[in-house]
């Protein structure tokens, strides 16, 4: 998906993203001196914690906005403007990692990202991701699709949140053996009274894009939308956003097949 990102508030006050990450970090393992990839790097915050561990890392993504900012903050490190269902790297990685990325490229392109990441491995190599899974702020979307209908419109889902199955036999059809897969509620905090608010600005702009709405029409559905979503997901005055998370670990079958 190609959207203009925000990129200073999203370092700002979106920090989330890349501190739950780390976690996925200790999935990798990763040793000192391999050469990892990571796919969808963003601001580049975990590029940096790869290559802070020892790694030779470097970062590709398709948001300009984005990669300013990483570029600025590790001038030391390779960051490269690519889309994920289509790119190619110099030499093969050991590893590519990849954090609240995948769901971005639609259903109809994630079997060319797992090409590419098939190709851009070694024999052996890693490819260890979380991303959005199946239900996924699923009340979000709801209550967004309903005051996009309210208004005789029609909300166009943004995002691919699949089953752990239905990733799983993308993976191995790509010639990937699967040796991690989880799919797990992750309730995540979100900051100030306005936090609802910002989440759905920072996060859902295509949908409002493909319908051409002008900037009164796109405040009125997105307050209208807190609003339905005020008694499940604000809670003393403290919105959560009902995240649901998919996180895999697979292995590039030796002699797999090309494609």
């Amino acid at each position: 998906m190609d959207m203009k990102w925000d990129a200073d508030t999203y370092t700002q006050e979106f920090s989330f993203v890349a501190d739950y990450g780390r976690d996925v970090l200790g999935l990798l393992d990763a040793a000192p001196g391999e050469r990892v990839l990571d796919l969808g790097c963003g601001n580049g915050v975990l590029t940096r914690a790869l290559a802070d561990a020892g790694c030779e890392a470097c970062g590709v993504d398709l948001s300009p906005e984005l990669l300013s900012v990483a570029r600025a903050a590790h001038p030391d490190l390779a960051f490269f403007e690519a889309d994920a269902a289509d790119f190619a790297l110099p030499h093969q990685v050991d590893a590519v990692f990849s954090n609240a990325a995948l769901h971005w490229v639609s259903a109809q392109r994630q079997p060319a990202v797992a090409r590419c990441v098939h190709r851009a491995l070694v024999d052996g190599g890693r490819f260890v991701f979380e991303c959005g899974g199946f239900g996924n702020n699923a009340l979000i979307h709801e209550a967004l699709a309903e005051t996009f209908a309210a208004r005789g419109l029609r909300y166009e889902m943004p995002f691919y949140f699949p089953t752990v199955g239905a990733y799983a036999a993308l993976l191995e059809d790509a010639g990937f053996l699967v040796t991690y897969a989880v799919l797990f509620d992750r309730p995540t905090p979100l900051a100030g009274a306005d936090g609802m608010r910002d989440w759905i600005e920072m996060f859902v702009k295509t949908p409002f894009e493909r319908v051409n709405a002008d900037r009164p029409t796109r405040d009125a559905i997105v307050a209208d939308a807190v609003e339905r979503l005020r008694p499940t997901l604000c809670a003393d005055g403290r919105w959560t956003a009902d995240y649901v998370r998919l996180r895999m670990r697979a292995v590039k079958r030796e002699h797999g097949r090309e494609r």
